[in-house]
């Protein structure tokens, strides 16, 4: 599907689901678009072992089934965000934004000119039917740059950061954020859950969206009841597809985008 949706699906307010792409084979990343029906998938490229040719054309699959693929980069570089969205990323998170100077240089890498310099090759345009010209005049509106805060210190800069135009999600990393406080992999802290709460009251009136992960599909639940509506909910090899399939379904219900 081009242009992707899921901008105005994040709009409504409701739950807008994911789970993670564990897989690089076309075959898998197919049942998991097919039998789940996420409206996004989290690839991951920063911990995972391999490289962006091993993505191929799964981002193009998930866009043809209505699926915003999203990928997220080894690090804020100019070359591995140019290279996330020309093989077809809908969205590419970036890890370990700590100040709103590194988050002007991910918007920078991310948009073609004028908001940014993102260089003009859109690999995955030719495998949709679609032209470079319908990216050129989408991509900018189309795509999520989702900046991720991990860090005490990007915590006490969020507001600086959430005044930037050019991103559209603030993605709180819980697990990382808990190591920079001082009780690594504590995630259901006192500490770092105060700060999700307090930053799900800051972006009110940003027009930023609000995203996270969690394994537990409970704690997924009660923090999309908090403003964490862009949610990436463990994987179909641990919960399966069938029960993340029903589990989806249940929080469609009760976070429906309306």
């Amino acid at each position: 599907m081009y242009p992707s949706t899921i901008r105005s699906k994040l709009a409504t307010g409701g739950a807008v689901l994911s789970t993670s792409m564990f897989s690089r084979e076309p075959h898998v990343a197919h049942t998991i678009y097919s039998s789940i029906k996420p409206d996004w998938v989290w690839i991951d490229q920063e911990h995972s072992p391999w490289g962006t040719e091993s993505i191929g054309t799964i981002c193009v699959q998930g866009r043809n089934l209505g699926v915003s693929p999203v990928i997220r980069v080894t690090w804020n570089h100019p070359g591995e965000i140019k290279k996330a969205y020309d093989v077809g990323a809908v969205g590419v998170m970036v890890p370990q934004v700590d100040n709103p100077e590194e988050a002007a240089e991910a918007i920078s890498y991310s948009k073609y000119p004028p908001l940014g310099e993102r260089g003009i090759a859109p690999w995955f345009a030719s495998l949709l039917d679609i032209t470079q010209d319908d990216v050129l005049k989408h991509a900018n509106d189309e795509t999520l740059l989702i900046i991720q805060m991990e860090s005490t210190e990007a915590y006490e800069k969020v507001d600086d950061t959430l005044a930037l135009e050019g991103f559209e999600v603030l993605l709180v990393g819980p697990t990382d954020l808990s190591a920079t406080l001082g009780i690594p992999g504590q995630i259901h802290h006192d500490k770092v859950e105060q700060i999700m709460s307090d930053v799900a009251q800051r972006v009110k009136g940003t027009g930023k969206f609000l995203a996270t992960t969690f394994q537990d599909p409970e704690v997924a639940r009660r923090w999309i009841g908090e403003g964490y509506t862009m949610m990436n909910i463990s994987s179909p090899l641990s919960l399966g597809c069938g029960p993340m399939a029903n589990l989806f379904a249940e929080l469609r219900e009760e976070f429906p985008c309306e």
